[in-house]
């Protein structure tokens, strides 16, 4: 479909009724698959450099936490872009500005390879969140408006998994590639990947069938759109959910790379690269909880998926591999259940425009990332990696506490 349908509505739509996307129909199967494909291409395209920190850290002489400033970078300028994507996709459209981002984060990848020093190669990370901030707000809203509420759950986790599944392919492949290519190819085939994912992304998703495009950009809207959500009681604690959990599960993965290539263990690139399936847990997760939010309720199974995350960083605590192994993928399965959950409940709870309630929670998200993830860094540094664990431990504490108090006010909610 070209991308000026996007702003049609329906020709079935009854005005005051909306049409949605419904299980079982074969616009429900493509919606959801192209959903996928642009969780796996953002996260992949994302979260690719990851593996490479300690090869970052070797090539360009800078230290982990400088190292980690191009994973930071990226999603610290993905998390600006959020709040300006969610503005601009009510004039130019949900699926046109997915469609933009994926292929400009694809091409920005392939550019990576290529980038002669350290900091054009943090300019074009930079870059590079800029651009993918076109999709993840966004593809939370279009799946709030176009999908059939009684089903939003087993979507979000479906698009939640792709997530989860783009950022192990992304991780693993990465460092299959480096081992025996160097990491400059490894990028060049990364970004490959996700322009044909991309591709696919641009020819199954339908037109939105609810969405109303809102002409320019008015800054009074929008701000009042965002403040709006802010007073919501409820809704600020499920976007703290969102920065510490998020910040809390990225410092684990930033920082077990560098713990696991150095003596006791001495790993390979392409061994590290290989501990990321775990994140197949993590698509099994993100859609379990969903189905579960909606069937016993959706808090109960946040709580639940939170204190599963703070297990499994615990458990990375203990020297033997395997230990550790057990620790990351009971930590990955825990956050991307509590992850599903916590996204589903922006839709959920916002009174009106959804795209800024997603916005505001994706902007949490990747700022949480940012922050957390490269202060973990400097924990790393002075105390090694007991202080990194009990600094997430502490994080996800405040994430507990927070589903607690936003549980009160939802429950409060007429």
């Amino acid at each position: 479909m070209p991308p000026a349908q996007d702003a049609k509505t329906s020709k079935a739509a009854i005005p005051g009724q909306k049409d949605y996307l419904r299980r079982g129909t074969g616009a429900y199967r493509r919606a959801s698959f192209a959903l996928f494909l642009s969780g796996f291409s953002t996260f992949s395209l994302l979260y690719c450099v990851q593996p490479l920190l300690p090869v970052f850290s070797r090539e360009f002489s800078v230290s982990p936490a400088e190292s980690s400033l191009s994973l930071s970078l990226s999603t610290g300028f993905l998390a600006i872009a959020i709040v300006c994507a969610a503005a601009v996709s009510e004039g130019l459209g949900r699926r046109s500005l997915m469609s933009i981002s994926l292929v400009g984060a694809a091409v920005l990848t392939i550019a990576t390879a290529f980038a002669p020093n350290w900091h054009l190669l943090l300019v074009i990370r930079a870059l590079q969140g800029l651009v993918l901030g076109g999709v993840p707000a966004v593809a939370m809203a279009y799946l709030a408006e176009e999908v059939d509420p009684r089903g939003l759950g087993a979507t979000m986790g479906l698009y939640v998994g792709g997530t989860a599944f783009g950022g192990m392919s992304g991780r693993v492949l990465t460092g299959i590639f480096a081992e025996y290519f160097s990491w400059r190819p490894a990028l060049f085939l990364i970004g490959a990947i996700g322009l044909a994912a991309a591709i696919g992304f641009i020819a199954l998703l339908p037109p939105s069938r609810n969405f109303l495009r809102r002409p320019g950009l008015d800054p009074r809207f929008h701000a009042r759109a965002w403040l709006g959500h802010l007073r919501n009681p409820a809704l600020p604690f499920i976007f703290a959910i969102a920065f510490l959990a998020m910040g809390s599960f990225v410092t684990i993965y930033n920082y077990a790379g560098f713990r696991l290539v150095a003596p006791p263990y001495g790993l390979n690139q392409t061994e590290i690269g290989l501990i990321f399936t775990v994140y197949l847990f993590g698509i099994g997760a993100a859609s379990i909880g969903g189905l579960l939010g909606d069937r016993i309720g959706h808090f109960p199974v946040l709580l639940f998926g939170l204190a599963l995350t703070a297990a499994g960083s615990a458990l990375t605590l203990f020297a033997p591999l395997p230990s550790i192994i057990l620790g990351i993928t009971v930590l990955t399965t825990g956050f991307f259940m509590s992850h599903s959950i916590a996204s589903g409940l922006v839709g959920k709870l916002a009174l009106g425009n959804k795209g800024h309630a997603s916005s505001i929670y994706m902007l949490a998200y990747y700022v949480g990332s940012s922050l957390i993830g490269s202060a973990g860094g400097w924990f790393f540094a002075v105390e090694g990696w007991t202080a990194v664990v009990f600094f997430t431990l502490a994080m996800l504490a405040l994430a507990f506490m927070s589903a607690c108090v936003a549980q009160h006010f939802a429950r409060r909610k007429p």
